[in-house]
């Protein structure tokens, strides 16, 4: 199975979107879309999030389109039947491993210590996403583990921004952050689209 770093690529942000409607999601998919970017994440914490994630891959296809915040086969299921193209989760059980392993796309399960490092990585997960990882510990946290967990890669996301964004992309154990600083609440409702799209552009120069 394809790995989330081979689907990510090139790519060191992890954009998180968070919309109301379809067809704000694809406004956000879009300008984040003409930044360059070729993947973004859906967080299904709204009633839209699963016809804002089918609108986007329908809208604008040159995206991958993943699920975030699964924490059940329930929402893995929905996830799966609305065409997402990886999925993610904030947090991992034994339960929920097991399901993630059977999956058909590329997961990036969330850990925030070194036990759910451990259980993920026993379950086969060597890319994981600490969350919230300015809480969990941010880059001095994964600096100190690196040397321990060698063969696990990470995307930080919660609490990343513009300005620390460098310092987490710095360390050898990250491969790309996640966030929403690149379409923050305020540019959503003013439909200020190319402030989103300058963000992206700046985040991945």
């Amino acid at each position: 199975m394809e790995r989330f770093s081979q689907l990510i690529a090139d790519q060191t942000l992890l954009p998180i979107i968070q919309a109301n409607s379809p067809e704000e999601a694809v406004n956000i998919a879009r300008a984040m879309a003409n930044a360059g970017l070729t993947l973004v994440e859906v967080v299904l914490r709204t009633e839209a999030s699963l016809s804002a994630l089918r609108a986007i891959k329908q809208e604008v296809p040159q995206l991958k389109v993943g699920a975030g915040t699964i924490l059940s086969e329930q929402d893995l299921k929905k996830a799966l039947d609305a065409g997402a193209d990886f999925i993610v989760t904030p947090a991992v059980s034994p339960k929920l491993l097991t399901l993630l392993n059977d999956c058909k796309v590329p997961v990036l399960p969330g850990v925030s210590n070194t036990g759910e490092i451990l259980m993920a990585l026993e379950a086969g997960f060597t890319e994981q996403k600490l969350f919230p990882a300015a809480l969990a510990g941010g880059v001095k946290f994964l600096s100190a583990i690196s040397s321990v967990f060698q063969s696990v890669k990470f995307c930080p996301t919660g609490g990343v921004n513009a300005a620390n964004k460098a310092d987490f992309l710095a360390l050898s154990n990250v491969f790309a952050v996640g966030g929403t600083w690149v379409a923050p609440k305020p540019w959503v409702e003013d439909k200020n689209w190319e402030a989103v799209t300058k963000a992206c552009r700046e985040a991945i120069a």
